[in-house]
């Protein structure tokens, strides 16, 4: 799969982190299709779409889940993604600044894909996203979705 193929869901309430997130992507070339949902209700109406939201049913190859959102939370939208046929093979890497365990615990019961907490420095968010960029768009082999 070419690189500029790949569909992602960005799920992130925070501006900033919407910003580094698509200008690393952009910076290495990995991607020209983002989507982002600002809240966790947002992203369940484009994934099941709701409320006018996703009509021509765009189907992510990748989603990037933030945990603390607002209206409805990363745990719940990860629910709801694993437990639906349409939706639990789509990979989800969840990513946040998060430091509690039960998150992540509860984040790998759900059947999350990936759990990576976003550093703080600038450089090294950079250099997450691009890795998981590389890992999840480039080395990492998904079936076929019908």
């Amino acid at each position: 799969m070419n690189p500029k193929d790949v569909k992602i869901l960005l799920v992130e309430d925070n501006p900033d982190d919407v910003e580094l997130t698509l200008r690393a992507f952009e910076k290495h070339n990995l991607t020209n299709e983002i989507i982002i949902a600002r809240d966790g209700e947002e992203a369940l109406d484009i994934m099941f779409q709701r409320n006018g939201k996703n009509p021509d049913h765009w189907v992510p190859d990748l989603i990037l889940l933030d945990l603390k959102l607002p209206k409805v939370n990363g745990i719940e939208v990860l629910e709801q993604l694993k437990t639906d046929s349409g939706t639990k093979m789509i990979p989800v890497v969840v990513l946040t600044s998060s430091k509690e365990e039960k998150d992540l615990v509860e984040s790998y019961r759900l059947g999350v894909n990936s759990y990576i907490r976003k550093p703080v420095d600038f450089e090294k968010f950079i250099a997450v996203v691009m890795q998981l960029g590389l890992y999840w768009l480039l080395l990492n082999e998904a079936p076929l979705r019908k």
